[in-house]
């Protein structure tokens, strides 16, 4: 019996690559509200899932569910917007391991990047591109041990610290944390009360009479959409 040639390749051909995907809660054109990069228009790219549970998380719809869509996909629908800065967000991405990848993809496509990430999960391998905003965990999250304290290591001079502060407490701890490894020597930090839990006068206050190295911010997609979905 005679085997074709094109027989032959089909049967002894690999097979196909399948597309990378990542689970996506939400992709969607706004304003940034946080960080170095507010008030700029952004395209969120919001990941499913996160294995942290702090108390005063604002997204907590994007734990489960979610869709699985292709990088390529994913890419197609960020450019359709037309804007330049980009944020990865979650949830945790970096709960993914695709998110390196996306993140990689994003910087090649020239957009500017920034990740929301937890502190928990290594940072390490991030793309040097992206602005990591990089949560530390003050002790009223309920997540404070999750800390990955060697992140630190791995912060550029672009990169920014973000401590959520619900209480007096909180803003105690995170004074001594930012004094304590020179965190304001490293990167930006940033300092922001927890919606209802702190006056932010009075955490402006704070800041202001110990005369910290430090960012006050306030979110402003919060005074704008009051935290509405997809905003």
């Amino acid at each position: 019996m005679v085997v074709s040639d094109a027989s032959t390749s089909a049967a002894t051909a690999a097979p196909a690559v399948a597309a990378e995907r990542l689970r996506i809660t939400e992709i969607f054109h706004s304003i940034q509200g946080e960080a170095d990069a507010i008030g700029w228009p952004t395209v969120f790219v919001r990941l499913t899932g996160c294995p942290l549970r702090c108390v005063w998380c604002d997204t907590t719809y994007s734990f489960h569910g979610g869709e699985w869509r292709g990088i390529d996909d994913i890419l197609a629908e960020v450019a359709s917007y037309g804007a330049r800065h980009v944020c990865v967000t979650g949830g945790e991405p970096l709960a993914q391991k695709r998110c390196l990848t996306l993140l990689q993809r994003l910087c090649d496509a020239d957009h500017e990047v920034s990740l929301e990430t937890s502190g928990a999960l290594d940072v390490a391998a991030v793309d040097p591109r992206v602005r990591k905003v990089m949560d530390l965990k003050a002790p009223d999250s309920g997540e404070s041990a999750r800390n990955l304290w060697s992140n630190l290591d791995h912060l550029l001079p672009h990169d920014q610290v973000k401590i959520v502060i619900a209480s007096r407490a909180d803003y105690e701890w995170a004074r001594g944390v930012v004094a304590e490894h020179a965190i304001d020597r490293r990167c930006m930090v940033l300092f922001s009360p927890v919606w209802g839990k702190v006056a932010p006068r009075e955490l402006a206050e704070w800041i202001i009479a110990d005369r910290l190295p430090v960012r006050f911010q306030l979110q402003l997609h919060k005074l704008l959409w009051n935290d509405a979905p997809g905003r």
